[in-house]
């Protein structure tokens, strides 16, 4: 779509969840805003990435479910995969939600430019054969994927986008790099029936998160059949036109398709920074200040491309700050190690804060609080009892450091203590907070519980 002005308050680079949040905020705050998008608008998160990798996590989600029916006495026949049925709510999710962010430009009186973007200096910005002025300009063009090493995308050799856009259900599939991407691939595929390799170089799955939870993810994971590898490398990656061979380990490996999963990197190739004056550090990233600035007066970035956790949320609220900040207002940096991570394999990982590792690294006096989701009647009563809740304290204050949840809902539960680190609470607090009964939520008031020395159900 053509845009009727050439001229904005606020363009922004990029629709996804970082770059329509900030298109809306600045509209809010009554400028005159553009949003310009090389795809789809929504970006990758929406049209490629978190949007359809839910939805099929969750079909896998629904076929466990019927699997263990039967423990609740409900006695149902093996569940039939129909994968393109899958594909097609799949992409009804998406239209659904990316139509919604058009429906969201429309009403806030958003124009949308198609096209790439690159900077020209003096706040211009070139898309095609048009160049366009604004006042400030925010790039939130996110992230691309990253090969390994020794080997390239192509043929069979595919992404994350690619890896939740298959066409057909493989019999086969090999995931490199068993993070949060790596992990929910894997858990979503195995439990509809493909054989799933899963490699990681570090020495455990979702090697940022809590040992703890390390541990209790993989085993997770390995009951639902597929076979991980960690401390160990894939190499000599060769692609085909059915398979890819590769080799780990002095094994000789053959799969339909091999994900790599083992990082990305920010997407600005197209942008022209230097030529704008935005400076890049050592990893590539854009430096930016507190309230998300460049070194180029009127030019702030977000999201993928800047320093912090690679998450959605995380960009949406440096949208929201940089904007913000653009119009005069207050605003304050971001505590990125308080931002909830969330992994949605299963069984579910969430987590906020330091893990108990780090905190005691930090020289804090630390103490930790450890509950089973069986512990709380609610663990029992919908069939997860060996979820695990974590909380990590500084014993002097009460400060709540941290926490780590693995089981059901636990990307929902981490919320609670989010907010009470937030608001300045501590595990002292939560452990006093009357929680309904019965729910899963009791289960963090017992973590706080234990915390505080006083743990009730354990």
């Amino acid at each position: 779509m053509a845009s009727s002005s050439s001229s904005f308050d606020t363009i922004v680079i990029g629709s996804g969840p970082g770059g329509y949040v900030a298109a809306i905020r600045a509209a809010q705050l009554g400028q005159k805003v553009a949003v310009v998008e090389k795809a789809s608008i929504g970006g990758r998160c929406l049209n490629v990435a978190c949007i359809p990798a839910k939805a099929v996590l969750r079909a896998a989600d629904i076929v466990q479910e019927v699997r263990d029916a039967g423990e609740f006495g409900i006695i149902v026949s093996e569940p039939t995969i129909d994968y393109a049925a899958i594909s097609d709510r799949r992409a009804k999710v998406v239209k659904t939600l990316t139509g919604g962010v058009g429906g969201l430009f429309k009403k806030n009186a958003v124009e949308y430019i198609e096209g790439e973007a690159k900077l020209a200096g003096d706040g211009k910005v070139v898309v095609g054969d048009t160049t366009y002025e604004a006042k400030n300009i925010i790039l939130a063009t996110g992230s691309t994927k990253r090969p390994i090493p020794g080997a390239s995308f192509g043929g069979r050799v595919i992404g994350t986008e690619e890896a939740w856009a298959l066409k057909e259900l493989p019999k086969t599939l090999t995931v490199v790099g068993a993070g949060a991407s790596g992990a929910e691939i894997a858990s979503a595929y195995a439990r509809l029936g493909t054989q799933v390799l899963l490699f990681e170089a570090l020495d455990r799955v979702l090697p940022t998160e809590d040992a703890d939870i390390s541990k209790l993810a993989e085993r997770g994971l390995k009951k639902q059949g597929m076979q991980i590898f960690t401390k160990t490398f894939v190499e000599n990656v060769q692609t085909g036109d059915d398979s890819v061979t590769f080799t780990y380990g002095g094994e000789q490996g053959e799969t339909e398709w091999l994900v790599i999963a083992a990082g990305r990197g920010p997407d600005v190739e197209a942008l022209g920074l230097a030529a704008a004056g935005v400076e890049i550090d050592e990893r590539g990233l854009i430096k930016v200040d507190g309230a998300l600035r460049t070194t180029a007066k009127g030019i702030w970035a977000i999201g993928d491309l800047v320093p912090g956790p690679a998450l959605a949320h995380k960009a949406s609220d440096e949208g929201i700050i940089a904007v913000e900040d653009a119009h005069g207002l207050e605003t304050h940096p971001i505590s990125y190690i308080d931002i909830p991570r969330a992994t949605f394999c299963t069984p579910n990982v969430a987590s906020f804060g330091l893990t108990e590792e780090q905190a005691r690294a930090a020289g804090h006096d630390v103490v930790v609080g450890k509950v089973q989701y069986g512990a709380v009647g609610a663990g029992t009563v919908y069939g997860d009892r060996q979820g695990l809740i974590k909380v990590i304290g500084d014993k002097k204050y009460g400060e709540l450091l941290g926490a780590h949840i693995i089981g059901a809902k636990s990307t929902e539960l981490i919320q609670e203590l989010v907010n009470v680190k937030a608001l300045e609470g501590g595990y002292p607090e939560v452990a006093r907070m009357v929680h309904g009964h019965p729910t899963l939520s009791e289960g963090v008031m017992e973590a706080a519980r234990a915390a505080d020395g006083w743990l009730i159900h354990g």
